[in-house]
């Protein structure tokens, strides 16, 4: 059975992925028509229901959920890993609301975030992630809710931290992960084969960290930025343990998240049953 995959190029998600579509793990019969997008171009595809399985926002999954179900393995979740809010002179938090913000995309999770924290600040504007900081620099934006690659080179840039949201949800759940994105399957798979799906993206990790270096020309290949330790933190960061299983606590900071966000509403009701 071939099936479509998307995922972004980023480089924890080429990390996860890279051993499922090349072969390199056994696939229960499945194949992969695979491609690589942007994290909003996945959610924008997911949010039409066009792909069997994809990576995509948690805030998208609320739109997209009557279409798709969360796999227990593949999801970015953890600590000390949520979006940063940065500017390039030095402003407060509260100075926010009047801002003009540069967010990653309107269905992203970081953008959900940045909403639950500073629900008054409304006057934003999108970008791909990657030029986020440039926009900044160059005066386009007052500030913005950095991702992926440029939440670790943000400084070099001359940039400086205004928020991290991840400290900001942790503090408001006291201590809950973050979770940002997962892997989601189509609900019109039979549940054979959407276990199927999942046996093989956590194999796909396992894979990957026992064997790190296979997947190293694959993600240098797509990564916006190039520099071994820059990739090798954020694999770090995004890969973990909750990667492998979301597992109770995960599942549970999802479900929190997705709360928060209709209790502030910004995203509507949700189905009854949202995990495979």
């Amino acid at each position: 059975m071939k099936l479509t995959l998307g995922f972004s190029p980023c480089p924890n998600d080429t990390f996860i992925f890279e051993a499922m579509v090349h072969g390199r793990i056994d696939t229960e019969g499945l194949d992969f028509d695979w491609f690589l997008a942007d994290v909003e171009e996945l959610n924008s595809r997911a949010m039409e229901g066009s792909v069997d399985i994809t990576k995509m926002s948690y805030h998208a999954f609320a739109v997209a959920a009557p279409n798709y179900l969360i796999l227990d393995s593949g999801s970015a979740l953890g600590r000390g890993n949520g979006p940063l809010v940065v500017s390039k002179r030095r402003i407060w938090p509260d100075e926010l609301n009047e801002a003009l913000i540069a967010i990653p995309g309107e269905n992203t999770t970081a953008n959900l975030l940045f909403s639950i924290f500073w629900p008054k600040a409304t006057r934003k504007s999108e970008y791909l992630f990657s030029d986020i900081p440039e926009a900044i620099l160059s005066g386009e934006a007052d500030a913005g809710v950095i991702i992926h690659e440029t939440r670790f080179t943000y400084h070099a840039m001359g940039l400086l931290r205004v928020a991290d949201t991840g400290e900001m949800w942790e503090k408001l759940t006291g201590g809950m992960p973050l979770p940002l994105g997962g892997i989601v399957v189509s609900r019109g798979l039979d549940t054979a084969t959407a276990e199927k799906v999942n046996r093989c993206v956590r194999r796909s990790i396992e894979f990957a960290f026992a064997n790190p270096g296979h997947s190293v020309d694959f993600i240098a290949k797509n990564a916006r930025e190039t520099e071994a330790a820059v990739t090798a933190e954020h694999i770090r960061l995004y890969v973990n343990s909750y990667s492998l299983s979301l597992g109770q606590e995960g599942r549970e900071a999802v479900e929190r998240l997705l709360e928060l966000a209709r209790e502030r509403k910004l995203t509507g009701s949700l189905p009854d049953r949202i995990f495979l």
